[in-house]
Order: structure tokens, then C-alpha cells, then sequence
């Protein structure tokens, strides 16, 4: 991954970078498949962490054939794949985590931290999506800015205020 992502800063466009790209993208779909995400389906603090790194496999995947078969794939799909994919959805993941088990509550998702999820990752499916469907291109934009968002504000309503009895009934856990 280090070396295909030194490429790609250095030479973008080179079928070499692309090829080192779409190779590591590979290789990390064979390493998530080996940490068996299918086992933490009952727990969402788990498999949102797997989730989070499979866009960084499609993300290097599609920068690569974006390389090589730009007009099929837009650059952009794998730039975002990378960013509101992996990165939105590793930051809500480990935040979540990290604020419920040093806050002393179960180390186990609640509805709320299930529908940030959700949100989180419907933001990165339609902002992946959107450079492909030119006619809804903005209306795909902004659904993803929308429940990209709704995400972290639930996060904010859910886990940022330290104080507890300010929250409104429906936020209290």
C-alpha cells in the first residue's frame, strides 16, 4: 500500500501507479477477508471498523481503474471512496468506541451509534456514486452532504456534551 500510494503521489497517471493501486487494493480485500467481518455482524462497534477498511480497498481499487479507464471510472469516486468512505467512517467508528468505553457505557452499540452508522456510510455510497450519475449528480451530492452531517451531529447530540443532564430525553442513554 505504501508503495502504490508513494506512486500515485509522485505519478498519478502512469499505468504503473494504477497497476500498484488496483494491486493493493487487492491485497486488502485479502486481508479483510482473513479477519472474518461476516463473525461481527451481531455488533455494530465492530463491524462499522471493517466496513471502514473495505473503502479503503475500493478506494485504491477505483483510483486505479480510474487511471487506466478514466472515462468509466472518475477519479473522483476513488478520492472519495478514500475520504468520506474510509476516513468519515473510521473517525465515527473509533470515536464512538473510544468515547463509550472511556465513559465507562457498554462497550456495545446503541440504536443511535447504529443509525450514525448508517448515516456515515450512506453519505460515502452517494458521494462515490455520484460522479457516475451525471443527471442526479447534485441531487446525489447533497443527500450525501445531508447525511454526512446528520452523522456527526448525531454524534455531537449522542457523545459530545459532557453534560449529561442538558441532553435532551430522547439523547440520554
Amino acid at each position: 500500500m505504501l508503495i502504490s500510494l508513494s506512486l500515485w503521489v509522485a505519478n498519478p497517471d502512469t499505468r504503473l501507479s494504477a497497476y500498484a493501486l488496483i494491486i493493493a487494493g487487492l491485497m486488502s480485500i485479502a486481508r479483510l477477508s482473513r479477519w472474518r467481518g461476516l463473525r461481527t455482524h451481531a455488533e455494530p462497534l465492530l463491524w462499522i471498523l471493517h466496513l471502514g477498511y473495505a473503502w479503503v480497498a475500493i478506494g485504491l481499487s477505483l483510483l486505479g481503474i480510474s487511471a487506466l479507464l478514466p472515462a468509466a471510472v472518475p477519479y473522483s469516486a476513488g478520492l472519495h471512496a478514500l475520504s468520506a468512505g474510509a476516513i468519515g467512517t473510521m473517525t465515527l467508528a473509533v470515536m464512538t468506541r473510544a468515547t463509550r468505553g472511556h465513559t465507562g457505557r457498554s462497550l456495545t452499540a446503541d440504536p443511535r451509534t447504529v443509525a450514525i452508522y448508517v448515516l456515515i456510510t450512506l453519505a460515502a455510497v452517494l458521494r462515490v456514486a455520484a460522479p457516475f450519475f451525471p443527471n442526479v449528480y447534485v441531487v446525489l451530492l447533497m443527500s450525501s452532504g445531508a447525511s454526512w452531517i446528520g452523522a456527526f451531529s448525531l454524534f455531537v447530540a449522542c457523545y459530545g456534551c459532557p453534560f449529561r443532564k442538558f441532553h435532551p430525553a430522547w439523547i440520554r442513554s
